[in-house]
């Protein structure tokens, strides 16, 4: 059987299948909206009710709160990708609500995602790429000098990676247009525009409420939905069974389904997290809304079956920094090194 013709046949049967399920359908969304800002805002309100007694059990309640603005986000980035509602002009007010709790540039993140989109999993666009969609091979790897493997090692270390840089990126980077083109003019007045909203909020909430409280709630809210945030970004496209190719053998439909993970969680969490986990439907067709990833994935499974990744796997997967050419999987610095001694 001739396998890249297959393919092919294969990615034109999945990107049919996915596509039935590309319309938003408006009483799910809003049900959507109800379920992740109502939940977040009590979660705040609760935190805030705490704090006079119990600052400490107010920061306790930061996790579930963090959890929950997840759910707000996968609905930013959906109005982001206009898949959330048919009306342009709803995606576009309600994304910029949730860039308030979010604290992300709607516009600004909108198309820098997009960018994401048109590179996955592919060896030979990777200047383009985020720090957490983008890897080199061994070989170039180890032709690097002993300084630059340092430098390149650093900050993909999960510790920083997954841990010290998420809160940086979301408080203090995206306040900045420090990756954003001077012709981008929509993108930075969005940038300017956000920055602007956030500060009258929090000075209307500081001046009510006092900044020790404002500053302590939402800082914990903030660190642990952008650490949780940015671990489900850095497994969505580095994980153990991922499939990376040059352009000439890079195929849209075949990244999507070997390059993007299907992280099977239970039910709660992929509630919980907007249904994100069905990652490689979402870059089969971004059109998909959130809340039909589940339906358009029972769908296209039955086409062109993928094995999952598990909670446990998700975990391991940070490791994963390089793409092994002989081996055709991804590998850990460490197992890279260790080849090579």
């Amino acid at each position: 059987m001739d396998t890249g013709r297959a393919s092919i046949r294969s990615g034109v049967e999945v990107r049919r299948a996915a596509a039935v399920f590309a319309r938003p359908v408006g009483h799910q969304g809003i049900s959507q909206l109800l379920t992740s800002f109502g939940p977040f805002i009590a979660a705040c309100v609760a935190m805030y009710l705490v704090y006079p007694s119990s600052p400490l059990l107010s920061v306790a309640l930061g996790f579930p709160a963090g959890a929950l603005l997840l759910r707000v986000f996968i609905i930013q980035h959906d109005c982001g990708h206009g898949s959330f509602f048919a009306s342009a002009r709803a995606n576009a007010f309600v994304g910029r609500a949730c860039s308030l709790l979010t604290m992300t540039p709607f516009a600004s993140w909108a198309r820098q995602h997009g960018l994401h989109h048109g590179h996955w999993s592919s060896l030979d666009r990777r200047p383009d790429a985020d720090l957490y969609s983008a890897c080199l091979t061994v070989r170039e790897y180890l032709a690097l000098s002993r300084w630059e493997r340092l430098l390149h090692r650093l900050p993909r270390h999960p510790l920083i990676a997954n841990v010290l840089l998420p809160p940086f990126v979301f408080l203090v980077l995206y306040r900045l247009p420090f990756d954003t083109p001077s012709r981008w003019v929509r993108e930075r007045h969005s940038i300017y525009l956000t920055n602007a909203a956030l500060l009258t909020l929090f000075a209307v909430l500081v001046l009510l409420l006092g900044w020790q409280r404002v500053l302590t709630i939402h800082l914990s809210v903030m660190v642990v939905a952008s650490i949780l945030g940015v671990w489900l970004f850095s497994l969505q496209h580095r994980f153990e069974t991922a499939r990376w190719a040059p352009r000439q053998k890079w195929e849209p439909a075949e990244a999507s389904m070997e390059g993007s993970s299907w992280f099977k969680l239970p039910l709660v969490l992929h509630w919980l997290t907007g249904n994100i986990g069905f990652h490689h439907i979402h870059h089969l067709n971004p059109r998909v809304p959130n809340y039909r990833l589940r339906a358009a994935h029972d769908a296209v499974h039955a086409l062109w079956p993928v094995a999952p990744l598990s909670l446990r796997g998700g975990l391991a997967a940070p490791w994963l920094t390089l793409w092994d050419e002989e081996k055709e999987r991804l590998v850990s610095f460490h197992a890279a090194a260790k080849a090579a001694a």
